[in-house]
């Protein structure tokens, strides 16, 4: 599991506003039983978001907001289908969660 992989959404209740998650946390951590994700959100569901908070992204041509203020863990034994990795868009990732810490 890499750092920036985009797994189907674990919820099935939220998975139709929200059908993705990537996983943020660093590989160094891999040991760990739980891995710290971004929901990834429809357009429509997340329109007012925020850009810096909440980046678009695009998964297989689909573009979806990241909700960065939802950052949270998820068990490693939830995430079962990868559909992707967001390694080349790390950046807006990472700035969005700077913006959770820092404010800015």
């Amino acid at each position: 599991m890499a750092q920036f992989d985009v797994y189907v959404n674990p919820s099935e209740s939220a998975a139709q506003g929200i059908p993705f998650v990537v996983v943020v946390q660093s590989d160094l951590l891999d040991a760990l039983a739980t891995r710290m994700s971004i929901p990834l959100a429809s357009i429509e569901f997340s329109e007012k978001s925020p850009d810096k908070l909440c980046p678009m992204v695009m998964i297989n041509g689909q573009p979806l907001r990241a909700l960065a203020h939802y950052a949270a863990p998820l068990p490693t034994r939830s995430l079962r289908q990868l559909v992707g990795n967001l390694a080349p868009q790390a950046s807006l990732l990472v700035a969005a969660m700077d913006v959770v810490v820092s404010g800015i």
